[in-house]
């Protein structure tokens, strides 16, 4: 499953996220990543969720950005949960080509049963259609 959280800069994503990905690890069986561009946000963070900064592994285009969360996966078999914070930057991806790599991670999603919850920068109604059905805040 993916959620998205989409906002135009500056809204407040980020703070949902954290307020979600905190009260998430008190019910979670598995364990939860919480993947950024930096480590600004480690102490807002439960010290149960990994933080990882992307822009530690040289990841520098979609394609890498997909094998570093497939690598993830295999690596952890009892993730439950990805969060992706500024996704637009970790992701190496762009608004027009959103689309394939949101695909290929709800193809994940559902092959490993790990779930995604994702904040971008982007008004949700810039959005593709197709995208728009994975939006559960809008701001």
């Amino acid at each position: 499953m993916i959620q998205i959280i989409a906002g135009e800069k500056g809204k407040g994503k980020t703070k949902i996220l954290l307020d979600k990905v905190n009260a998430e690890i008190q019910t979670a069986k598995g364990s939860i990543i919480y993947l950024d561009k930096n480590t600004k946000h480690m102490y807002e963070l439960n010290n149960k969720i990994r933080l990882i900064n992307v822009r530690d592994y040289c990841v520098e285009e979609a394609k890498e950005f997909v094998g570093f969360i497939c690598g993830l996966i295999s690596q952890d078999h009892d993730l439950e949960k990805v969060y992706l914070d500024s996704f637009l930057k970790i992701a190496c991806t762009s608004e027009a080509d959103i689309l394939p790599v949101l695909e290929k991670l709800d193809t994940i999603s559902t092959k490993f049963d790990v779930d995604f919850v994702i904040s971008m920068s982007i008004n949700s109604d810039l959005l593709p259609e197709e995208v728009k059905k994975y939006v559960i805040v809008a701001l």
